[in-house]
């Protein structure tokens, strides 16, 4: 039995304490009784072996992929053009966040250091925000987002070339998510986007690497930040988007990955393989 274990589904804030109890024995179970468990996060993988150490686990760490942007100039389709119109936004001009509306992605975090930074930039949410929900209206309480015009929630995009292209034309990407393991939205912002804010934990740091800049919870950290890389540059920020892109395409493309699972396949086919000749010479 072949398993992904994926991240700490059990540190997810939305999940009650009961449910939360059930997804770590899930977890120690599936450790104990997989055959072979494949991490996508260097981090995850070291925690599988460390956390359950007595169970002496298989692992083979096998990461998710990514596609590098290269539309050739930088030259904007006609779906970028209209959305940041529509949105009254510049291109390169707005600094970005995507991902799951929930509390374990820093929200409050990265809303309350945005609105005390001084950048004139808009902060753009793409996100499946529900404003009926207990966490939009606690969030709106705690930091007044509503009352600051440069945060504009412009809900999900399930376009992905606009998605994509929405990333690129950022001026910068904030992420905050925080339970691991490998975040595809993450390895999609290196990959079109030029620079990257991430809060530091090792599931991020482990991929953006010197790619990308770090903050950390720390009341003032990501509004130091955003006012150092407000008035960063150009040719700082290009050397950012060398690297991040470089990132992608060495760690984690598609063919790379596709090569690794080719290779695991090959592997456990060849294992089965020895077993039956010695079967049948047993016999």
């Amino acid at each position: 039995m072949l398993v992904n274990p994926d991240g700490h589904e059990w540190l997810r804030a939305k999940w009650p304490e009961p449910v939360k109890k059930y997804w770590k024995l899930s977890e120690a179970l599936t450790v104990r009784f997989a055959d072979l468990l494949i991490c996508d996060s260097i981090n995850i993988e070291r925690y599988i072996k460390t956390e359950y150490r007595k169970y002496s686990p298989n692992t083979r760490y096998i990461s998710y992929g990514a596609e590098v942007y290269s539309r050739l100039g930088d030259d904007p389709s006609g779906k970028i053009v209209e959305w940041l119109e529509r949105n009254r936004l510049k291109d390169h001009g707005y600094y970005l966040i995507v991902g799951r509306f929930v509390p374990e992605n820093n929200y409050e975090t990265m809303l309350r250091e945005y609105l005390a930074s001084s950048t004139k930039r808009p902060l753009v949410i793409v996100s499946n925000v529900d404003k009926n929900s207990r966490f939009w209206k606690e969030l709106r309480q705690k930091t007044r987002f509503d009352q600051d015009p440069r945060v504009q929630f412009v809900g999900t995009i399930y376009d992905q070339e606009l998605l994509t292209e929405v990333r690129a034309h950022a001026y910068a990407y904030i992420h905050g998510h925080e339970v691991g393991g490998t975040n595809p939205s993450l390895l999609e912002a290196l990959g079109s986007t030029s620079l990257n804010l991430l809060l530091d934990v090792g599931f991020n740091h482990e991929v953006g690497l010197d790619a990308a800049l770090y903050w950390t919870k720390k009341n003032g950290s990501l509004r130091t930040l955003i006012n150092s890389v407000d008035t960063l540059p150009q040719a700082e920020i290009e050397q950012y988007s060398k690297r991040a892109k470089a990132r992608i395409s060495s760690g984690y493309s598609w063919d790379l990955i596709a090569s690794s699972y080719k290779k695991l396949f090959a592997d456990i086919c060849g294992s089965a393989h020895s077993r039956s000749s010695e079967i049948d010479e047993d016999d």
